[in-house]
């Protein structure tokens, strides 16, 4: 499988190329089309040859130019998709981090099935307030975004309503990792850990977490989330990744029923839970 990143400038190409097309199909230069569209030629070269990505308008103006603007609405689709498929976190978060959390709530109430693989931190849906909060800040410092951290918290939280609400099932696994990773301390962790045990009762959800020892035939992974067997969202520490390719969403379904075989579930997992507990409780 060829990387996001790779993908995301094969379509941005793509859509360069059916520009160009588009003009030579009208017989006129590059010049000419600078010249009808009121820009200058070297924003038509760079277009053309993917240097820099059009605007909606852009794609307007040069379908007009060409004779073609029933072509444009198409093409926008094509490039909004190809500029969604790897985003940049410095982009997402530019103006804080609350406005984030918010943006994905649409696709979180209109999903019926969620698969998730977290390896590093308690998914979204699961975090308490207070690990949300230690979590999210550590983000903010690190990225050096607006410090939006409470809203963000409260927009999570709000968000996180998807678990009791609604026709959703939730079928998640963790890595053992995450249930001894410090984040926000003692209390807070044992907090956390004691809210999992809860959500674990909710007939709507399905929760694995894979212990340090057990026989293993996928390695850890980055942390993925499957909307509807449709989409998946991965997460990296630079950028949000974005797949809707058929093959793609299949291979992380693929990986996730690997990850699956070996996770503990039932008794078993409130052990893991519990024993984590403990430690945080001998170690302080």
């Amino acid at each position: 499988m060829s990387s996001p990143s790779s993908k995301a400038q094969a379509a941005r190409e793509a859509v360069a190329a059916r520009l160009r097309e588009i003009r030579l199909d009208a017989g006129i230069t590059a010049r000419e089309l600078a010249a009808r569209c009121g820009w200058s030629e070297s924003k038509s070269s760079r277009i053309e040859h993917a240097k820099t990505p059009p605007s909606d308008a852009d794609i307007r103006f040069w379908c007009a130019a060409c004779g073609v603007p029933d072509l444009a609405d198409d093409l926008i689709a094509s490039n909004r998709q190809a500029d969604s498929m790897f985003v940049q976190w410095k982009r997402l978060q530019r103006t804080g981090l609350r406005q984030l959390q918010e943006s994905g709530v649409p696709l979180y109430e209109q999903t019926r099935q969620f698969h998730v693989y977290c390896s590093n931190v308690v998914p979204g849906f699961f975090q308490t307030p207070e690990y949300a909060t230690a979590l999210l800040a550590s983000i903010a410092r690190f990225r050096g975004t607006p410090d939006d951290v409470a809203e963000a918290v409260r927009a999570r939280v709000k968000r996180s309503q998807v678990i009791r609400e609604g026709d959703h099932r939730f079928a998640v696994l963790i890595e053992e990792s995450v249930l001894r990773y410090r984040i926000g301390g003692p209390e807070v962790m044992a907090a956390q850990l004691g809210y999992l045990l809860s959500v674990m009762a909710l007939p709507s959800i399905s929760l694995g977490i894979i212990p340090f020892a057990a026989p293993r035939s996928a390695w850890p992974l980055e942390a993925f989330t499957v909307f509807d067997g449709e989409r998946v969202h991965v997460e990296t520490l630079s950028a949000a990744i974005k797949e809707t390719q058929p093959s793609d969403v299949a291979l992380y379904l693929k990986a996730f029923d690997n990850l699956k075989q070996a996770a503990s579930y039932g008794p078993d997992a409130r052990a893991l839970i519990a024993s984590a507990i403990s430690l945080l409780d001998s170690r302080g």
